[in-house]
């Protein structure tokens, strides 16, 4: 039997009710060269025990007897797929029945590409993006490309820096060969930083404005919940400590600080400045620790300080709006 071209990952953790339906828009694909790897966190809602598998070829469901986070669990599921190409897709998202064979047909369309980043509409309100690749601003701040802005501002397909981790696809190989995800990170920014990688190795990301996905965005963790501003905190951090050439951290540093402090101050009357501050100050305590480490890190850059740059945002406005930021086809 052939292996399939597409293997899909689901980490699942207390999933609920959304993890059925994920399943679900799974087997309305039309296309269906895939298998389907559900990798249980050790959830103790009982989401995986009554999941309904039937409708998705080749669905596999793995137990794991611990919680080891979105990053280790999708590099253990990564370990024993079978497909040409890695697809992720969260718990709390639902995918529109052609969404896997646009992102097989980009494949197709650009075979020198090896990462590509999924359209994502709220599901909640589908004429709002969730986002549009994951943007990265030149001072060290990423953000989900036009997060919150009408979906009207969707762009067409282009070069975006990174997927985002709730419906990227990566070729199999180089995530192996690269390492996966940054397991210390255990969930949020691992995607900006595989990215960021993958951009340093001279591998850009392929944003596919018709493959869309309607994702409840932390539907699980919550998006404001202590949780996810302490994981998200300190991983930005490091994901721009770790991943920025020396010469462009020396030249950007003044303005992250500068940014750092305004959004401490933005935050600093609200439930989530404690779980921030305390991300901060892990962050910066683990900055010495994540440059010097090898594990997860690239060998020698592949690309011009200038270039790598220009993938960039540099505008603080862009971030401030949460901007789309997808450079055009013609502009690799």
């Amino acid at each position: 039997m052939n292996p399939p071209n597409i293997s899909v990952i689901i980490i699942n953790y207390n999933g609920g009710a959304f993890l059925q339906d994920a399943v679900n828009s799974l087997g309305r694909q039309t296309y269906r060269d895939f298998e389907l790897i559900l990798f249980d966190n050790s959830s103790a809602d009982g989401s995986v025990d009554n999941v309904d598998l039937s409708t998705v070829p080749a669905a596999r469901l793995v137990r794991n007897p611990e919680n080891i986070g979105f990053a280790a669990g999708n590099n253990r599921a990564a370990e024993i797929a079978n497909g040409r190409w890695l697809v992720l897709l969260n718990p709390d998202t639902a995918a529109t029945p052609d969404w896997l064979e646009k992102m097989a047909n980009a494949a197709a369309a650009y075979p020198d590409c090896k990462t590509f980043a999924s359209a994502q509409l709220d599901m909640n309100t589908p004429d709002t993006i969730d986002g549009a690749g994951d943007a990265y601003l030149l001072f060290g701040i990423p953000w989900r490309g036009g997060f919150g802005r009408p979906a009207s501002e969707l762009p067409s397909s282009g070069w975006c820096f990174s997927a985002c981790g709730a419906t990227a696809m990566y070729d199999l190989t180089l995530f192996r060969e690269i390492g996966g995800f940054d397991e210390r990170f255990f969930c949020y920014c691992e995607d900006v930083d595989l990215g960021f990688r993958l951009q340093l190795e001279g591998h850009d990301c392929l944003f596919v404005h018709d493959a869309v996905v309607h994702h409840a965005g932390s539907g699980i963790t919550g998006r404001t919940s202590s949780f996810s501003t302490y994981h998200g905190t300190r991983n930005r951090i490091w994901t721009y400590f770790k991943n920025m050439p020396l010469p462009l951290l020396v030249l950007t540093l003044p303005g992250h600080l500068a940014l750092t402090a305004y959004i401490l101050i933005h935050n600093a009357f609200t439930p989530r400045i404690r779980p921030m501050l305390k991300g901060l100050a892990d962050g910066i305590a683990g900055i010495a620790h994540v440059r010097k480490e090898r594990a997860w890190k690239v060998g020698s850059r592949k690309i011009g300080l200038w270039k790598l740059a220009r993938k960039m945002a540099w505008n603080p406005l862009f971030l401030h709006r949460r901007n789309v930021h997808v450079r055009p086809l013609e502009r690799a």
